[in-house]
């Protein structure tokens, strides 16, 4: 089974049709997305019906902390970014508000678990960055793949038997075997605004069958989404980073 992972979706209605749209030519059987639909971007209201659709097909869908921000306003939040879910609070509808608040913060499936940030305190909403912060996430955690967004950036971690944990920075378009004598923590890139000088849209296939790994970039009209972006009235910022994937 093709299992494809995305994350940081961040309202941006071309990056997330141009993942689709390769993820039906790639012959995905089942999505996964990782929090992080709404925020930054000028389409919430079409990126969340979207994902319901998705959803409805059997979809799994974790919240982000974006998405939570929509009915719980978080603090911790740069101006920018509060801008931003304040114009999308305005923009969508009761039922899409509903359908962010009830997603549930992580899901458990067979081996695999998924989160946006990671398993020590999925509703403080951790950055995993480092070995460090992957070592306390592999410590709250069971399943032997994980998989997490909210960086922005694709990074692979795995936990050996002897307790270390080795970061990777994984090639894009390259398989990578998840060897079944090691846990793994993959953190997915973001769809909508990656943040790893590559303005494209990242995200990841799962092959369950052959137990890889391959990380992939899709681009999009990156200009297209910051003039929707600027004639939204948002933040100038958020329009600017795409085109420099930063």
């Amino acid at each position: 089974m093709k299992i494809a992972i995305l994350s940081d979706i961040h309202a941006n209605r071309g990056a997330f049709q141009a993942v689709l749209a390769d993820c039906r030519s790639r012959g995905v059987d089942r999505f996964v997305i990782l929090g992080d639909i709404v925020g930054y971007g000028p389409d919430p209201g079409w990126c969340v019906d979207k994902t319901i659709e998705i959803a409805e097909s059997g979809a799994v869908i974790v919240r982000g902390n974006h998405d939570q921000a929509v009915t719980t306003p978080s603090l911790s939040m740069s101006s920018t970014a509060r801008a931003a879910i304040g114009w999308t609070r305005d923009v969508l509808s009761p039922a899409q508000k509903l359908f962010l608040a009830k997603l549930p913060l992580s899901v458990t499936e067979d081996d695999r678990f998924y989160v946006h940030s990671d398993a020590s305190a999925p509703s403080r909403f951790h950055y995993v960055r480092n070995a460090e912060a992957a070592a306390l996430h592999f410590s709250n955690c069971g399943p032997r793949l994980s998989f997490c967004g909210h960086v922005h950036r694709p990074a692979l971690y795995a936990l050996g038997a002897g307790g270390k944990v080795t970061s990777f920075a994984p090639s894009t378009a390259m398989p990578i075997p998840l060897l079944t004598q090691r846990r793994w923590l993959a953190v997915i890139g973001s769809v909508g605004q990656p943040r790893d000088g590559d303005p494209a849209a990242g995200f990841a296939i799962l092959n369950t069958d052959s137990g890889e790994l391959c990380f992939l970039k899709v681009p999009y009209d990156v200009e297209e989404t910051a003039a929707k972006i600027r004639a939204a009235g948002l933040p100038d910022s958020l329009a600017s980073r795409l085109s420099k994937g930063t």
